[in-house]
């Protein structure tokens, strides 16, 4: 049986959820990983940080209640892959993701504030595209793993404008965009 103060701190949770996807994008949970960002959220009243790292060698560090400090009270844990993230999606009061369209869409249908940190080291990087038009459009924060602290402290969740997904139009003027096709 739950207290009342068990109650108290469940309604007070506040989880931001990053998530790699299944590729190795080190730049971006040392990114999360950095006294910056963690203070950052903790400033903007985030209590809890589960990183998906997927295939990264860089291990964050973790913490636990007992083990946060007066200036650590960000309680931290990860892990490599799950058979889904859908749940820790949806408990998710924020969600930082890699730029992939799977975990930026899914994000979106799930009316979630989300920042996509578009990984630099990668060729023909055309999920920059998708998360910068998405960005213009109001309806996501884009950053890169180095400007991700500033953008948590300047980021303005109000702004955020919800994402119509039965609408294909301008993703699809995206894509032929890319491709180089005619704009109609």
């Amino acid at each position: 049986m739950m207290t009342t103060g068990a109650v108290d701190l469940e309604k007070k949770k506040k989880v931001v959820f990053v998530t790699v996807g299944t590729t190795c994008f080190d730049a971006l949970v040392k990114s999360v990983d950095s006294r910056h960002v963690r203070n950052e959220l903790k400033k903007r009243g985030y209590t809890n940080l589960l990183i998906q790292m997927g295939r990264g060698s860089y291990i964050p560090r973790k913490s636990t209640m007992q083990s946060c400090g007066e200036d650590e009270s960000l309680v931290v844990d990860y892990f490599t892959f799950s058979p889904s993230i859908a749940d820790y999606m949806r408990s998710a009061s924020l969600i930082i993701s890699h730029a992939g369209s799977g975990s930026i869409f899914e994000t979106l249908r799930l009316r979630k504030p989300l920042i996509v940190v578009v990984n630099e080291d990668l060729m023909d990087n055309h999920q920059s595209e998708l998360a910068e038009e998405l960005a213009d459009r109001k309806h996501l924060f884009c950053a890169s793993p180095q400007t991700l602290g500033q953008t948590i402290e300047t980021m303005d969740l109000d702004s955020l404008l919800p994402f119509q997904s039965g609408d294909g139009l301008p993703v699809a003027k995206l894509i032929n965009k890319f491709l180089g096709f005619p704009a109609e």
